[in-house]
């Protein structure tokens, strides 16, 4: 059924029968990828739209569903959108998702290529947040550092569910002596976007600052990374809020 309609898609709205405005892949070579709006590069990525509606409007509809964000976008599996737009078959889905996922792993290389200092709750989000605050799901993450609080790996702990994850301590700190750090930093991303950290992030604090203690590795900072309601990325940190 999906190959069906994908056949239906080819034959609706070619290119050629735009209006000229509604040509982002001509704007794209007159003026460059930067003169793109959000909704015309995923028009480009559809190629053509589905039977009475454009690429175009379809991609305005996609994005207006999801905040007019495409960090909402990305979180989106391959179901959510056949499922939701009729007539876009797998192959566009699959082609938007992996354009965006790319976008994402671009970041994630960038992180990787640079030497990192972790000196401030700025510089730990920064750092922590292009690998899991647009994630549907809750990670938790340690972030190992020497004396110079130069970063010498950042290591994901566990997986978990939408709204919740659990944490083993001697795992956390099985990786700080097998790197030899001296400190380190603990980051999970809230999916809901809603910041503030329940009883059992700050008991779960406690057990890990005291356990550094122990160990003789400071524990500088916990961040609860996210993209509240309002679209805006944001973290709320235990440090600067005189929880550590």
């Amino acid at each position: 059924m999906a190959k069906d309609n994908e056949s239906n898609e080819q034959k609706s709205f070619p290119i050629t029968q735009w209006a000229e405005e509604d040509r982002p892949r001509e704007k794209m070579l007159a003026q460059g990828k930067k003169a793109l709006t959000d909704s015309e590069l995923i028009a480009i990525l559809l190629r053509t739209g589905v039977k009475g509606t454009s690429a175009i409007d379809l991609a305005q509809k996609i994005l207006a569903n999801n905040k007019n964000r495409v960090t909402e976008l990305a979180r989106l599996e391959v179901a959510d959108l056949t499922t939701h737009y009729k007539g876009l078959g797998t192959a566009k889905a699959v082609t938007i998702l992996a354009a965006l996922e790319l976008g994402t792993r671009m970041l994630k290389e960038a992180n990787n290529d640079k030497e990192d200092f972790i000196k401030s709750s700025d510089d730990l989000f920064h750092y922590i947040a292009p690998l899991i605050i647009d994630l549907s799901n809750e990670e938790f993450w340690a972030i190992y550092l020497n004396s110079r609080n130069k970063v010498i790996k950042s290591q994901r702990i566990s997986i978990g569910g939408y709204t919740q994850t659990s944490v083993d301590i001697r795992v956390l700190f099985k990786g700080a002596l097998e790197n030899g750090a001296i400190a380190l930093a603990v980051a999970h991303n809230h999916p809901t976007g809603h910041l503030e950290p329940s009883k059992a992030d700050k008991e779960l604090t406690q057990r890990i600052s005291a356990a550094g203690e122990t160990l003789n590795i400071k524990l500088m900072d916990h961040l609860i990374v996210g993209i509240r309601p309002d679209g805006r990325r944001d973290y709320y940190s235990f440090t600067e809020n005189g929880l550590l």
